[in-house]
């Protein structure tokens, strides 16, 4: 059996796995769980099976393949990681990718917090993107990748929210050469433009449809 990835119908914290399991070539069921419309925003499917599928901590998204159980969206990355020669090698390596996962998970949650409970401070959000993405330019540097020369999960991780940022204000990396080369590079991966070129890509919503962000512009 083909390992099951499951998650609601957008991108959101599963869109980095995606983009894994396509450039990693791995063949995989993906199950999309419907949230129904307003006001109600039903969720039955997702919490009829919630606590039936073995998952220690269940939650979406989840990843199963075969004995394995995985929740929680940056474990299922470390696992494919590890799987598919992904992960930083030297301890320099090492040290750069753990400390960018918890940088960008900071982000992300930041993220979410804004499109989803308070889009009314989108404006303070935006105006703070350019300090902040500096940073993450700062480090990057003159290098291909965030961990030096090889392609690491936290390049997935990176790229999926950088992008997300850029749907929220397209001019956050402006200025910033060297992020806006790592988002083309990112793109430009084989694997990564053939399946970005397919119907099975998803575009949007980036955010569930309760989300602040996608009732006031559908993304």
């Amino acid at each position: 059996m083909v390992p099951v990835l499951g998650y609601w119908k957008t991108r959101a914290l599963c869109q980095a796995i995606r983009l894994m399991l396509k450039y990693t070539g791995t063949e995989y069921e993906e199950k999309f769980y419907p949230v129904g419309d307003a006001p109600a925003y039903d969720k039955s499917e997702w919490l009829s099976v919630k606590f039936k599928l073995g998952l220690a901590f269940p939650n979406l998204p989840y990843y199963i393949d075969g004995d394995v159980k995985i929740s929680q969206s940056k474990a299922i990355m470390r696992y494919l990681a590890r799987k598919h020669d992904l992960c930083g090698t030297t301890p320099e390596e090492v040290i750069r990718t753990d400390m960018l996962e918890y940088q960008l998970a900071d982000m992300q949650n930041a993220f979410f917090d804004v499109t989803y409970e308070h889009y009314d401070q989108k404006d303070s959000y935006t105006a703070s993107l350019p300090a902040k993405m500096k940073q993450y330019s700062d480090f990057l540097g003159s290098r291909p990748w965030f961990a030096g020369d090889k392609l690491t999960y936290i390049d997935f991780l990176a790229y999926e929210i950088f992008d997300q940022h850029l749907c929220l204000d397209r001019t956050c990396l402006d200025g910033l050469k060297n992020l806006q080369a790592f988002q083309k590079r990112f793109e430009d991966l084989e694997p990564i433009r053939k399946y970005m070129a397919s119907p099975d890509f998803i575009r949007t919503p980036i955010c569930n449809k309760y989300a602040q962000f996608t009732i006031a512009e559908g993304k």
